[in-house]
């Protein structure tokens, strides 16, 4: 799991964190000068519009990895009236706070992945800023991965984690929950993690096996692995307790299927299912802290945007606000613009 920070940003004195941040995170990753003075212009852009406009926002901010480079994703959210005019709002010059108007289209030229999401319910904005030089498009056997994992407020750990890794052919998922809270939560979460690393050549349901007798000193943890087979089009998933699976394409929904228990203490029977995976569809695999009512149907536009986009989304209007919470979006790689 890479490290993710959360900033409430509700008013202007909190956006100058929110670049100090970035560009310590920037700095510590290697960045040029240049390439930390984008990202902290892209940080600041989005933090002055949710302090500008939004009833309620934040800035997730997410470490990055891809082969030898290191990159910082930015993701605004805010619950505001959202854009009336998208196109409009992203042109230079323009502006309905007063201010010169470059904000959306500074973050659009600087970012190296920019996208954004916008209806009556809030919009979202989406920028990614990378050390180096970037290849011109991904392998058509990587996936992009959009995710957002936070503690229980008033938590110092989060009980919850999620893993990624990709090979030729197959990506592997992992969403983990450690029963209830804290450092105890927290303990389960990370050795379920370090089981996953070191089986990533195992089905879905072998890494689940493996969990079960490595969490029997811990308290114990829900969780879900799934396999993305790019070149069959399909999902193994194997599933323990109330981790949700669903895959979502032209406006159907195919929800996976877990199994009763909870790992490092009763599993009876683990089980492993497949689904068809088209090529336009998105797997989003969440923890309970997120309510599962959510439809993506309800925002036109969103599948077919960047999965950061999806799971902040889906965090912002769906997280229950009383528990730890994980949401994970993944969807086929494309050539990016």
């Amino acid at each position: 799991m890479t490290e993710q920070f959360i900033f409430a940003v509700t008013e202007a004195s909190q956006v100058a964190e929110v670049r100090r941040q970035v560009v310590a995170l920037a700095r510590k990753l290697g960045f040029s000068e240049t390439e930390v003075g984008k990202a902290a212009i892209v940080a600041t852009e989005a933090a002055t519009n949710l302090a500008k406009h939004a009833v309620k926002g934040e800035v997730v901010v997410r470490l990055l990895e891809e082969q030898d480079r290191r990159g910082i994703e930015i993701l605004a959210l805010d619950k505001g009236p959202g854009m009336v005019n998208v196109a409009q709002s992203l042109r230079d010059g323009y502006s309905t706070a007063g201010s010169p108007g470059t904000g959306m289209g500074a973050m659009r030229r600087l970012a190296r992945s920019f996208d954004l999401h916008s209806d009556p319910k809030g919009t979202a904005v989406f920028a990614e800023v990378w050390s180096g030089r970037a290849s011109e498009s991904k392998s058509p056997d990587t996936m992009d991965i959009g995710a957002v994992c936070r503690a229980k407020r008033d938590e110092v750990v989060c009980g919850d984690g999620w893993e990624a890794a990709s090979f030729t052919g197959r990506v592997l998922f992992l969403v983990v929950d450690g029963l209830g809270h804290g450092l105890g939560a927290a303990t389960a979460a990370q050795e379920a993690t370090r089981i996953f690393r070191s089986n990533l050549q195992h089905s879905p349901a072998r890494i689940v096996e493996s969990a079960h007798a490595a969490l029997r000193p811990t308290r114990g943890a829900v969780l879900g692995i799934a396999e993305i087979d790019l070149s069959q089009k399909l999902v193994r998933y194997a599933g323990v307790g109330n981790i949700s699976g669903v895959i979502v394409s032209d406006g159907s929904s195919r929800h996976l299927v877990s199994t009763n228990g909870t790992v490092g203490q009763d599993v009876r029977k683990v089980q492993e299912f497949s689904y068809p995976f088209p090529t336009d569809a998105v797997l989003v695999l969440h923890s309970d802290g997120l309510t599962s009512h959510w439809n993506l149907t309800d925002y036109p536009g969103l599948l077919r945007k960047a999965p950061g986009l999806i799971a902040g989304v889906l965090y912002r209007d769906y997280y229950r606000g009383s528990d730890d919470v994980t949401v994970v979006a993944a969807k086929a790689a494309s050539v990016r613009q």
